[in-house]
């Protein structure tokens, strides 16, 4: 699969890969897909690895590991490491899920992270995610166009305007149809709608991860097609950003030599694609940033290149991980909400994130890094800092940071309504964070250390 040569042909990219992806599963399944077509080989957790050069990827429930080892690499081999999430803002299904009163059938959800709330109302839905049948198998499900969080029309509420109020438990149940709960159960909706067609039974269904997304397509608009509007931006525009990166690097000839300290054959690190789930209800998961999962691949993979403790440990040191998660441009209508002095903007280049008590990774170091590989791959790049009476939110850095040691820097592309059901980024800016990204994967970082 060819990359995106411009910044009109990786948003619409973007858009087809976000409009497949409504869950985490679905984002790595795609993502595992699009990987799968390009060469790359799956690997089982349970197997043995033979080791050696060559591209790779492994899934985990709804996190995926990708990774190309170039010719010459060696025991101690440093990783440059692209660190994002597959998981957004939403609702996920609560067991016993078909709920219902006066004549409506709803759904019985749990909200799931931070979601704006009223950003969901009056928008047509979906449930989307996998089911784990009683023999062990799994399918993914999509309904399509099903839900709605109808809101209570201004005449039954006049002070709605003056401060809208959504009780989470009272208010937040979706409806899905007009009958009686218990006359049909929502399972067997999802059992209908399982991807490939296969036959599955709503009896047989022993479990579910299954969320809520919005079905509407996303959209590039206006004055002169500057905008793009999408659900699950944060962070599916950092995840696709990495793995169109990855592709790329891997069908290009990594290794040659170039300038300003790009690697040489023998020194090319291993470029690692890092796609975590659960970031947004803060990665404490078999599958989040601060479970195993991108340790037990590293060691793995050293192993396999015949590393001893000790070479394992010189890696790690000579790695580096670029932590790419949505941040906030400045909102013309809040600028008070901001720091006065830095005020990124949309298509102005990806955002270095910066964070006095380390919410952020951002250290000199990684900032002058990125500095280094935004010059050289000619894309801009603005510095986010929060307003002090405004404490900022964290990503998947400062934990990759602290479990494995790896030097981090954090950045994103700027948003504006973040953890919206559809939020919005300039259409320059996630084709400038995959380009400065393809330059991360073939430049050693021990030239910046």
């Amino acid at each position: 699969m060819p990359s995106p040569s411009t910044a009109a042909d990786h948003i619409q990219d973007l858009g087809a890969y976000v409009s497949a992806s409504p869950s985490s599963f679905h984002a790595v399944h795609e993502a595992a897909r699009r990987l799968k077509q390009a060469g790359f080989t799956g690997l089982d957790e349970l197997e043995p690895w033979d080791g050696g050069t060559g591209n790779f990827y492994l899934v985990r429930d709804g996190a995926l590991i990708a990774w190309v080892v170039p010719d010459g690499a060696g025991p101690t081999t440093g990783f440059n490491i692209l660190g994002s999430h597959t998981d957004s803002p939403s609702f996920k299904l609560k067991p016993k899920p078909t709920i219902g009163a006066h004549g409506w059938l709803q759904a019985g959800v749990e909200v799931y992270g931070g979601p704006l709330l009223n950003s969901w109302l009056d928008r047509e839905l979906e449930l989307a995610g996998r089911l784990v049948m009683l023999d062990g198998t799994q399918h993914l499900t999509a309904t399509g166009p099903l839900l709605r969080f109808p809101q209570l029309a201004i005449h039954l509420d006049r002070a709605a305007n003056d401060g809208l109020t959504l009780d989470k438990q009272r208010h937040m149940n979706p409806v899905w149809g007009l009958g009686n709960p218990a006359d049909v159960d929502l399972l067997g909706m999802l059992a209908r709608h399982v991807s490939g067609g296969a036959a599955v039974k709503a009896a047989e269904i022993g479990g579910y991860d299954v969320v809520m997304a919005d079905t509407q397509a996303p959209a590039v608009f206006g004055a002169n097609g500057e905008f793009f509007a999408s659900g699950r931006l944060d962070n599916l525009s950092a995840t696709h950003a990495g793995l169109v990166a990855l592709i790329a690097h891997a069908s290009s000839s990594a290794g040659a030599g170039g300038p300003s300290g790009r690697a040489s054959e023998g020194n090319a690190p291993i470029a690692v694609l890092a796609a975590f789930d659960h970031e947004e209800i803060g990665s404490n998961s078999r599958s989040g940033a601060c479970g195993p999962i991108l340790e037990d691949v590293l060691v793995r993979i050293s192993d396999g290149l015949g590393a001893t403790v000790s070479q394992r440990r010189q890696a790690m040191a000579a790695s580096f991980c670029v932590s790419a998660d949505a941040g906030h441009a400045v909102h013309p209508n809040y600028a008070e909400r901001h720091d006065p002095t830095n005020h990124p903007m949309l298509n102005g280049g990806p955002l270095l994130k910066i964070n006095a008590n380390q919410r952020y990774a951002t250290d000199a170091n990684g900032a002058a890094f990125w500095a280094r590989l935004c010059a050289e791959a000619g894309v801009p790049y603005q510095e986010f800092v929060s307003n002090n009476v405004m404490p900022c939110g964290s990503t998947i850095g400062p934990l990759t940071a602290t479990r494995l040691g790896i030097r981090t820097v954090d950045v994103g592309v700027p948003l504006l309504s973040m953890h919206s059901a559809r939020e919005l980024c300039g259409v320059e800016d996630p084709h400038r964070l995959a380009t400065v990204t393809e330059l991360f994967f073939r430049t050693a970082a021990r030239a910046s250390a």
